[in-house]
């Protein structure tokens, strides 16, 4: 089955709004076998949207369209569907009792045209909304297929993981599956990575393996079309050894949204390590990407941030003598701040960051200069000198990485 997605919604041609629901589509019926060849966006307009929709019909097996299903005047993605394919719409029961229990619960007025959300085509099977009030719809017509679902994704994953994706399985089955499994790397640019791999991916047929460049990161997506999730790990098994054998160097988790802070927070956590931070350069970015993963607080008791030379000698007792000889952009200061850092905190590991971000000169020093600095527990303490490119905001970004792998390795003895 081929498959297409439209979005629907001028805001998103306009740039004020990110298509993601396209992304997270796409990767769900891939898991179902469903090849999607198309993705397509278009604003709220009758006319174009029918043309798409005729285009669509040559091409794709089943459409899917998101958004335009609200109760404003230019939500009119179900009317022009439903002419499109020659059936009225009509008020579905189950999402007009949730509708008015939700007003009633609300205490507010409903307005009539909130009754347009809850109409779905005839002889479709409607598709409800426990997180909204505009319901869907899968419609089987004689050569194609349809599916409706709202726009904002609160509504729409919902949507689609409990109602549209166990109904399309029922109504579709289908022998081969599609695994994947992504693989993700940091240090290494995906010019370099891909270079590396240029035999593999040339003779690549099954399974295929995609790049992707990400800020600061590489990951391989590799996937397997197969008969059974047996057959898919083998093929993936091979394919990732291989890859390894390359570049596992670089290798430092799976999956879409396991980050480089995530592991590096469970390797802590898993050799029950602490660790701190003194940053100038970074001004608290680091703890604060340490932040927002919960029970973090289990390795990591506190930092600091100090961006002046004054409460470089304040707040970590680094000696003012030290900082006027070498200046805060070098590796002395930085081996300083981590090493006082580790003594003030009682941490198994202290990172400290100071440099340039840019966009002048500091101390001689060209904008993405950066030291950073990684104190150990009872070893000597680690002082890298990095090169960073970009503005200002990635050069800080570039830093947090490279400091979070300084302690993934450490924890892992690759330093």
């Amino acid at each position: 089955m081929k498959a297409e997605i439209i979005a629907v919604g001028t805001e998103l041609l306009m740039g004020q709004v990110v298509n993601t629901n396209a992304t997270f589509l796409s990767e769900q019926l891939a898991d179902l076998g469903i090849e999607v060849y198309y993705h397509t966006v278009v604003g709220d307009n009758p006319k174009r949207l029918e043309e798409l929709l005729q285009l669509a019909d040559t091409r794709s097996d089943l459409i899917i369209l998101g958004g335009g299903l609200g109760p404003t005047d230019d939500d009119l993605t179900k009317n022009v569907l439903a002419d499109h394919v020659g059936v009225p719409l009509v008020q579905d029961a189950e999402g007009y009792a949730h509708m008015m229990t939700f007003f009633k619960n609300r205490q507010h007025p409903m307005t009539p045209n909130n009754l347009r959300q809850v109409e779905t085509l005839k002889d479709g099977i409607p598709l409800q909304n426990r997180t909204g009030l505009a319901i869907g719809c899968l419609y089987k017509g004689k050569k194609n297929n349809y599916i409706l679902l709202p726009g904002p994704p609160s509504e729409l994953r919902p949507m689609f993981l409990e109602q549209a994706k166990p109904l399309l399985q029922k109504e579709f089955p289908t022998q081969e599956v599609l695994t994947s499994r992504v693989l993700r790397f940091y240090g290494i640019g995906e010019s370099l990575l891909v270079t590396e791999l240029a035999e593999m991916i040339k003779n690549q047929s099954n399974p295929t393996i995609a790049p992707y460049a990400k800020p600061n990161e590489v990951t391989l997506r590799i996937t397997a079309n197969t008969m059974d999730d047996t057959s898919a790990t083998v093929l993936l098994d091979q394919a990732e050894a291989e890859i390894m054998a390359k570049v596992g160097e670089y290798f430092y988790g799976y999956g879409d949204t396991n980050s480089l802070e995530e592991v590096t927070v469970d390797l802590l956590k898993q050799h029950h390590l602490t660790v701190t931070a003194a940053e100038s350069l970074t001004a608290g970015e680091f703890q604060a990407t340490l932040g927002q993963i919960p029970g973090v607080s289990e390795v990591f008791p506190g930092g600091f941030v100090t961006y002046s030379k004054a409460t470089k000698a304040a707040f970590l007792d680094i000696d003012p003598a030290l900082l006027d000889t070498y200046g805060v952009v070098s590796q002395e200061c930085a081996q300083a701040m981590a090493e006082h850092a580790l003594a003030k905190a009682g941490t198994d590991f202290a990172v400290s960051f100071t440099g340039v971000a840019g966009p002048d000169e500091l101390e001689g020093k060209i904008p993405g200069t950066v030291y950073i600095a990684l104190a150990r527990k009872g070893k000597e303490t680690i002082v890298t000198e990095n090169h960073f490119s970009r503005d200002r905001s990635y050069v800080r970004h570039s830093a947090v990485m490279k400091g979070l792998d300084l302690i993934r390795r450490a924890i892992l003895n690759k330093n």
